[in-house]
């Protein structure tokens, strides 16, 4: 089965910026489309920005321009460059594949903390 482990989040001031790290297993990570999701307390899950096996990407409204989705498949990883980080940015940060909508996926990792506060 595959595993998602996400690290590289933490506690920022705002305006600051993290960069997350998202290590996949298996062998189809060069091949599919992969994606960074967020939650909130209190809220759902959403789509923060996904980046195709072609290297195109997408991003959410509230993050594009801020936030910029890469990959690296000779090391099976995932990457998210967060800058001029919001309060409203503050969630537990998950990758999994970018080919479905967030609620239809079954497995999810752990996620990584981020908190944008002064």
């Amino acid at each position: 089965q595959v595993q998602f482990v996400e690290s590289g989040g933490g506690l920022v001031q705002p305006g600051g910026s993290l960069t997350l790290s998202c290590a996949v297993s298996g062998s189809l990570f060069s091949r599919l489309a992969v994606g960074w999701y967020r939650q909130a307390p209190g809220k759902q899950r959403e789509v923060v920005a996904t980046i195709s096996a072609g290297e195109m990407t997408n991003y959410a409204d509230s993050v594009r321009g801020r936030f910029t989705i890469s990959r690296l498949n000779a090391k099976n990883t995932l990457y998210l460059q967060m800058n001029s980080l919001r309060p409203e940015d503050t969630a537990v940060y998950y990758c999994n594949w970018g080919t479905k909508s967030p609620h239809e996926y079954d497995s999810w990792g752990q996620g990584t903390q981020v908190t944008v506060s002064s």
